[in-house]
């Protein structure tokens, strides 16, 4: 396992992360109408598709893909804690038979080339990077498979000082324009772009997050840190959120020599 990830783990203000999000229904934004929506892209699908679900947190999209498209799901993620409860919520809800969990990085995925019918990656891209998820991944996919994605992106093409300041920080940020060129340069058409409604921000995750740092008991080595940035995180997204969004990707490994162009949905 990364000594880099065992580090940052026993870090108090990670450590106090992960204790803030512990057992909410997502790690960041989405939904599962949203997840529905990319299903229904990327379709269609073979009868009992082989899936792969990359930083799959507590499992909601492992959870959806089992149980919505009949898929035989393998869910990774490095956090044991998030495996051991979709484990469990596999169990609850019959699916069991058709999800395992790997503990293993993204960047080092211990699975042979062509094992997946469809690659999905709901808001974890960016702890990899866009562009090196995409050359790293495509060799697991089977012919006519399938990438999913989300990735977080400029929605102007000139955002505020405060926006760019505070993304430069922590995530650079491309237009969707960019984040197309990068997906062609990489040998992908994308067929189709999903833009997340804002409500995939607050109803699911920023809303009974806030709840927790009201709660949070800020004598916990970290926690006043991780609430601080925490609260910054959500007051950008009230203040410029019109500036930035998520964008789901429907990703194909081009076959021909065309260039691909992108939807929106």
């Amino acid at each position: 396992m990364s000594d880099t990830w065992n580090d940052a783990v026993t870090d108090p203000v990670t450590s106090a992360f992960l204790t803030l999000h512990d057992g909410l229904p997502r790690q960041g934004p989405g939904s599962d109408d949203t997840t529905r929506r990319l299903l229904a892209l990327a379709g269609p699908l073979p009868r009992r598709p082989r899936a792969l679900d990359i930083g799959c947190g507590p499992g909601r999209a492992s959870l959806l893909l089992a149980g919505g498209a009949g898929a035989e799901v393998t869910a990774v993620d490095l956090y044991q804690p998030y495996l051991d409860d979709l484990t469990q919520a596999a169990a609850d809800r019959g699916l069991g038979h058709a999800i395992s969990t790997v503990r293993a990085s993204m960047a080092d995925l211990p699975f042979t080339d062509q094992s997946f019918d469809v690659i999905w990656a709901e808001g974890s891209v960016y702890l990899m990077g866009f562009d090196a998820a995409l050359r790293s991944w495509r060799r697991l996919l089977a012919p006519g498979g399938v990438l999913v994605l989300t990735e977080c992106e400029w929605t102007t093409g000139s955002p505020s000082g405060p926006a760019r300041a505070y993304w430069d920080g922590i995530y650079p940020l491309r237009t969707p324009e960019g984040n197309l060129a990068a997906a062609h340069a990489a040998g992908y058409d994308v067929p189709a772009l999903h833009p997340l409604p804002d409500g995939d921000w607050f109803d699911e995750y920023y809303t009974p997050l806030a709840d927790r740092l009201q709660a949070a008991d800020l004598t916990v080595p970290g926690m006043r840190e991780a609430v601080a940035d925490t609260r910054e995180e959500i007051t950008m997204r009230r203040e410029h959120g019109a500036e930035y969004g998520y964008t789901g990707y429907i990703l194909r490994p081009r076959t021909s020599t065309e260039t691909g162009g992108g939807t929106a949905t």
